[in-house]
């Protein structure tokens, strides 16, 4: 099985050290990433087509940070959300924020950064859950 999957994180390091871990993990993953919320926002409004399956997304971001992102998500219309899940990918340790994120319907992770290549693995089943 495949998987098309967007990572939104500001930091080009996380977002090199995530495609390795992907790459790494033997699941067939189709990737794209923004280091921009606004950008990927863009995309997934003005491409309904765009079969994203999963969202890995940062939280602290400038500009637009990931809850905020989360919004804007929510609040696209079914059809430009598409199918796709979130799993927020992120450097906090903060229970407020694991709390926060849990509280959105669109989300089905919060894991902590460096995504390892196991953990990779596994994120497919998340799209089996939508």
């Amino acid at each position: 099985m495949s998987c098309r999957l967007l990572i939104v994180d500001d930091n080009e390091n996380d977002l090199l050290f995530t495609r390795i871990a992907l790459q790494r993990s033997g699941v067939d993953y189709e990737v794209r990433a923004f280091e921009r919320a606004t950008e990927a926002l863009a995309l997934l409004s003005t491409h309904p087509d765009h079969g994203i399956d999963l969202i890995l997304l940062d939280i602290n971001m400038p500009v637009m940070d990931g809850f905020a992102f989360l919004q804007a998500f929510e609040a696209l219309p079914a059809r430009q959300r598409g199918h796709a899940v979130v799993v927020m990918l992120t450097s906090s340790s903060d229970p407020a924020d694991r709390s926060r994120a849990a509280s959105h319907a669109c989300v089905r992770g919060f894991m902590n950064k460096p995504l390892d290549k196991d953990a990779a693995a596994g994120l497919i089943r998340l799209i089996g859950s939508r």
